[in-house]
C-alpha cells in the first residue's frame, strides 16, 4: 500500500492509497463543514446542501448524474456529519477520472433550482418525518442535544423541521460561500488509483478555486452541559440511553475510552451484554461505544426494554459502571483491545473505509499515521488504564440522559447520579 499526500496552491488536500490487486476505487471530496458549522437559524443546511448536490448542476441533470456513475456500474451518495460533509463515489478502475469529475461537478456547479429546492425539501421533510417514527434512531439526537445544550455540536444534523421549510437558494449559497473553499476540502481516493492522475485532474478541476481565510471562532468550542430528557410514548419499549463526557479524537485517551466501552457494552462477551441480556434476561438489544470531535468526545449507553423492567435495567447498568472500576481483568482489556484491532483492519478491507479514513486522518493531523502506529496506541493501553478511566467515569458528575417510550417508571437521571457516585 501507498499513501501519498498532496497539496495544491490554493490548499486544496489530496491524498491517495494505490492498492495493488484491486480492480475499484472510491473517490470522495470530504467538505469540512457540518452541523457544529451552523448557526442556529441554519440547522439544518449542511445536510440540505448536501441533498441539493444530487439535483442538478450547470453540465448535468438530477437524472444524468445518476446515469453517469451507474452505466459503469458505478455507486454514488453523500452523507453529512457534525464536522463534515462528504461526497464520493465508488468506481471500476477505468472509470475513476469520470467518478472524480462527477464528485467535483456536484460540488462545485449546483444550481440550486427552485423547483428542485421545493422537491428536495419535501423529501428532506419525509427523512425528519422517519427518524422521528425510529425510536432506536431519534434517541441519539436527543442525548446529544441535553449533552451538548443550545450548541452547534448538540443540535440534530437534519435539522428542525420549521427551519427546513423556510431555507432558500440565498440560504445554501451563502453556506457554500463560507465554508466550501478550496482549503477546507480534502480530496481522497483509495484503491486502483494513481497518485500523479488523481493530482492532475484534481488540479485542473479544483486548482482555479480561490482561498478563503476560515473567519476565526467559526466553531463554537463544546462544552458538556448534561441532562435529562423523558420523552412519554405508547411504544413496546422504553429506549434508553446515557452519556458522560470522553476525550477529544487528539486526546491519547481516546484509545483507552475505546477499550472501556468496548469491555462495558463492545459485544457478546461485554459486561452490559452478559449481566442485563444473557444472565438477566431484560433487553435484546444493549452496548456501549465511544464517539469523539475536535474538542469533546461521548461515551454513550443504550439499550431498549419493557416499561415494567427499565428500573432495573438502568440500575444494573450503573452498578456495571461502577464495577468496572474495582475488578476489571486483564483478559477484559486485551478482548477489547483484539477487537478493535480487528474491527479496524476488517473495515480497511474495503476501499470505501479506506478513503473515508485517509479524510478523517488527514483532517485531524494533517498526516496519515500508519496503521502500525494506531495499533501500538491500542496496545499501549493498560488493564490499569481502564480502571482508571472506569473510575473517573463513575466519579464523574457530568451525564447526559434520554429515554423515549412508556418511561414513566424509569429512574430520574439525578438518582443514577448518585447511586454511580456513591
Amino acid at each position: 500500500m501507498t499513501i501519498q499526500l498532496h497539496t495544491l496552491s490554493n490548499g486544496f488536500q489530496i491524498v491517495t492509497e494505490h492498492m495493488p490487486g484491486l480492480k475499484s476505487a472510491s473517490i470522495g471530496v470530504w467538505v469540512q463543514a457540518g452541523g457544529r458549522h451552523e448557526r442556529a437559524e441554519q440547522n439544518g443546511i449542511a445536510h440540505f446542501l448536501e441533498h441539493m448536490a444530487f439535483k442538478g448542476t450547470k453540465t448535468r441533470s438530477a437524472l444524468q448524474i445518476a446515469e453517469a456513475i451507474e452505466d459503469v456500474g458505478g455507486y454514488i451518495n453523500a452523507y453529512t456529519s457534525r464536522e463534515m460533509t462528504a461526497y464520493y463515489v465508488r468506481v471500476l478502475e477505468e472509470d475513476v477520472g469520470l467518478g472524480l469529475d462527477v464528485v467535483a461537478d456536484i460540488v462545485l456547479n449546483p444550481v440550486f433550482d427552485p423547483h428542485e429546492i421545493e422537491v428536495e425539501r419535501g423529501v428532506i421533510l419525509q427523512e425528519i418525518g422517519q427518524a422521528l417514527d425510529t425510536p432506536d434512531d431519534i434517541i441519539f439526537d436527543w442525548l446529544q442535544e441535553v449533552a451538548y445544550p443550545d450548541q452547534p455540536i448538540g443540535r440534530t444534523i437534519l435539522g428542525e423541521s420549521s427551519l427546513v421549510g423556510s431555507f432558500n437558494r440565498n440560504d445554501l449559497t451563502s453556506f457554500v460561500a463560507d465554508h466550501y473553499a478550496p482549503n477546507q476540502m480534502i480530496l481522497a481516493a483509495a484503491g486502483a488509483i494513481g497518485h500523479d492522475a488523481i493530482v492532475a485532474q484534481a488540479e485542473a478541476l479544483f486548482g482555479h478555486l480561490p482561498r478563503v481565510a476560515r473567519a476565526p471562532g467559526l466553531i463554537m468550542p463544546a462544552i458538556f452541559g448534561g441532562g435529562e430528557r423523558r420523552e412519554t410514548k405508547s411504544l413496546e419499549q422504553v429506549h434508553f440511553t446515557l452519556g458522560l463526557e470522553g476525550p477529544d479524537y487528539r486526546d491519547p485517551a481516546i484509545y483507552t475510552a475505546q477499550v472501556y466501552s468496548g469491555v462495558l457494552g463492545g459485544g457478546m462477551s461485554s459486561r452490559l451484554f452478559q449481566e442485563v441480556r444473557e444472565n438477566r434476561g431484560l433487553c435484546y438489544t444493549i452496548f456501549a461505544q465511544t464517539g469523539a470531535y475536535e474538542d469533546t468526545g461521548l461515551t454513550t449507553i443504550y439499550a431498549g426494554t419493557s416499561a415494567e423492567q427499565i428500573g432495573e435495567l438502568a440500575t444494573i447498568t450503573i452498578d456495571e459502571m461502577k464495577r468496572a472500576a474495582d475488578d476489571m481483568t486483564a483478559a477484559e482489556v486485551a478482548r477489547a483491545r483484539a477487537q478493535m484491532k480487528a474491527g479496524l483492519l476488517m473495515g480497511l478491507e474495503s476501499v470505501s473505509t479506506r478513503a473515508e479514513r485517509l479524510a478523517r486522518l488527514f483532517s485531524i493531523w494533517g498526516r496519515i499515521p500508519s496503521l502500525e502506529e494506531t495499533i501500538a496506541h491500542i496496545d499501549d493501553v493498560t488493564t490499569g488504564d481502564v480502571k482508571d478511566f472506569a473510575g473517573r467515569m463513575a466519579g464523574k458528575a457530568g451525564m447526559a440522559m434520554a429515554l423515549y417510550g412508556p418511561a414513566e417508571a424509569a429512574p430520574a437521571l439525578d438518582d443514577l447520579k448518585a447511586r454511580l457516585a456513591a
